[in-house]
């Protein structure tokens, strides 16, 4: 079969498939503990599944603007001036299917091929294909102290001549370092005066913990003409909890968004005007959803970094925020695809490997689960990788016997 250059070397999203392969595990009765996932277990807004219900009940489910709906894009005008101290018009928002689409028009927008787009490592999975799929080139930035917290020369390491866009994602995935207001200071003085588009990937902006504020980046620009290169994506699917509503938006100058709209229109059209609508619910109603939500993770966090702790060998950063860690277990197994296979095989864990986000030896577990997913996953984990483990484990009323060293 005959496939083009970009067919051949995009791959596959791993943590899709990871879903994929806990669905099916699940579907045959066994008992699969997802860690690898990335959808918190809350229930969406009422707000939102009203506005959603009204819109179908109406029959009246239409064609809808390439860019999004009027009310949806009132709702984030309102929304940029409340957290991020930015008045914007219509002209300056687009809606997209996902906050991960608006990302890709973005990219389509502003990429020509052979050019690079620089993003601080460990980095979601999706940038890198998200950049072949332009022609262009993902370019990792791993912070040269070892940490998870970029500094502005870690990115200017990595500038050439073909370097066009950075992309900045804090809270991160996988990690859930949140990156510093100096940092983040830096890197929008830095892109204004090196000419380059910044895309800030504010998805998890709201799931901080201890008592951490969102950081706007607008607080530290200077260009707000319509010449700014400064893109800010977000969405409802993890504050919300609405992951399958696929609703994101891009916040831009109108230029920008003119070229946005236009690729939208012809790749997707506009979003469900049903989608669209629940988008509307969730960011006009109560919001003390998002508050629960929080405080859940952050209490989730604290069980499983715990637990991480009493393994021998896995060294852990405590997560500023998402529903991520990023922990080290390469004191057990160096080839993480390798580890999350066997831990799948052995105690039907599922976990995401590490070398998917640019970092070989490491493990993204994911808390946004329930406390006894997350404290049985473990516990199954440090079975199978711990010797002085004992000889049993019984998963309900299946009993495991050690059979390798």
């Amino acid at each position: 079969m005959s496939l083009s250059q970009i067919a051949r070397t995009v791959c596959a999203s791993p943590t899709l498939k990871l879903n994929e392969k806990a669905a099916i595990l699940r579907e045959k009765g066994d008992p699969v503990i997802h860690l690898g996932g990335g959808e918190p277990k809350s229930r969406a807004p009422m707000d939102a599944i009203i506005a959603a219900a009204a819109n179908l009940n109406s029959g009246e489910i239409r064609y809808t603007p390439a860019d999004g709906i009027p009310a949806l894009k009132k709702a984030v005008i309102r929304y940029t001036e409340e957290f991020y101290h930015r008045k914007v018009s219509p002209l300056n928002v687009i809606a997209s299917g996902g906050a991960k689409q608006a990302i890709m028009v973005a990219l389509q927008a502003i990429l020509n091929p052979q050019e690079e787009v620089i993003f601080p490592a460990p980095y979601w999975v999706s940038y890198p294909e998200m950049a072949k799929l332009c022609g262009a080139l993902g370019v990792p930035a791993l912070p040269e102290d070892g940490s998870f917290y970029p500094t502005i020369q870690d990115i200017e390491l990595r500038v050439g001549s073909y370097t066009k866009a950075v992309i900045i994602n804090s809270p991160n995935n996988p990690s859930g370092a949140m990156y510093s207001e100096e940092f983040i200071a830096d890197i929008v003085d830095f892109c204004e005066k090196r000419d380059l588009y910044l895309i800030m990937d504010d998805i998890y902006h709201r799931l901080i913990f201890d008592n951490r504020k969102p950081i706007s980046c607008y607080d530290y620009a200077k260009d707000f003409s319509e010449n700014s290169k400064l893109i800010v994506v977000n969405g409802i699917s993890k504050q919300y909890a609405m992951t399958g509503f696929r609703i994101g938006w891009a916040v831009a100058n109108k230029k920008l968004i003119e070229a946005m709209t236009n690729i939208q229109g012809h790749q997707t059209s506009g979003p469900s005007v049903v989608l669209q609508l629940a988008a509307v619910g969730a960011l006009n109603g109560i919001q003390s959803s998002v508050e629960s939500l929080r405080c859940t993770l952050e209490n989730n966090r604290n069980v499983m970094i715990d637990l991480l702790k009493s393994f021998e060998g896995v060294k852990v950063t405590k997560p500023d925020g998402t529903f991520y860690c990023f922990a080290d277990f390469s004191s057990y197994m160096k080839d993480s695809n390798k580890l999350s296979n066997y831990l799948i095989d052995k105690v039907q864990v599922l976990t995401v490997p590490g070398a998917e986000f640019g970092l070989e030896g490491f493990l993204r577990l994911s808390y946004c689960g329930s406390i006894k997913d997350i404290t049985d996953g473990i516990e199954r984990m440090k079975w199978a990788l711990d010797p002085n483990s004992p000889n049993e484990l019984y998963i309900g009323d299946r009993k495991l016997v050690r059979d390798w060293a």
